[in-house]
């Protein structure tokens, strides 16, 4: 079984690392604001599970029509999205430092939930599988994580520090749970590493519906 991560994420390879798996990193390349510009009105849950199912479908064609799975192989595909909700609005990665010290202004004290979605895509000896019915086997499988974040208050200097770093400009909500930004994170109710990219238990589940035990995983490497 191969195991690919369909996502540039430092973090959500960490978090796999850690977890025993060390997969192939292909990185997608669908268009994230054509995706988003696509779906009329979306639900933030909706969102962020369609822009993950665009990166794993992606990756999982480009594999297969360009024979970089084995015939006799299968591989897995996993594509998340993250974005935090604030106050009812939906935010991605800031890109500037206005808009992240923005964002932090506007969610200092209080709390967000963070949702990740997730796709997961099986390729049963190098093709794509076919969706069937749930009550016998499923090829592709999805489903969003929700984690509430409550948030300290960063002084102006430790907000002006932070931004210099560069870290919160380029993550979604423009703060992270493993890294520098941990430092201004009270606590988070629910599955810390769906916060920090991808969640293990849930990804776990998708796994299950397409016929895959995580623990098959642990110990694999990646072929680079």
């Amino acid at each position: 079984m191969r195991f690919v991560l369909a996502s540039a994420s430092p973090a959500r390879l960490a978090v796999l690392r850690a977890a025993g798996v060390d997969p192939d990193v292909v990185v997608s390349g669908v268009d994230e604001d054509a995706i988003t510009a696509s779906l009329p009105d979306p639900a933030p849950a909706e969102l962020v599970t369609a822009l993950a199912r665009a990166k794993a479908d992606e990756v999982a064609a480009r594999l297969a029509d360009g024979g970089d799975s084995d015939g006799d192989t299968d591989t897995v595909v996993v594509g998340c999205d993250s974005m935090l909700s604030i106050g009812g609005e939906v935010v991605g990665k800031p890109g500037t430092a206005d808009v992240a010290r923005t964002r932090w202004k506007a969610m200092a004290g209080g709390t967000g939930e963070l949702l990740t979605g997730h796709a997961v895509v099986r390729l049963r000896g190098g093709a794509p599988g076919a969706v069937v019915d749930r009550a016998a086997r499923v090829d592709r499988a999805e489903g969003t994580q929700v984690t509430t974040v409550r948030f300290s208050t960063p002084s102006d200097e430790e907000l002006d520090a932070y931004l210099a770093t560069g870290e919160p400009l380029a993550v979604a909500g423009a703060f992270t749970l493993d890294g520098l930004g941990g430092w201004f994170v009270e606590g988070v109710d629910g599955d810390p590493s769906s916060v920090i990219g991808i969640s293990l238990p849930l990804t776990r589940r998708l796994l299950a519906e397409v016929g895959v035990g995580v623990a098959a995983l642990w110990g694999s490497r990646g072929t680079e």
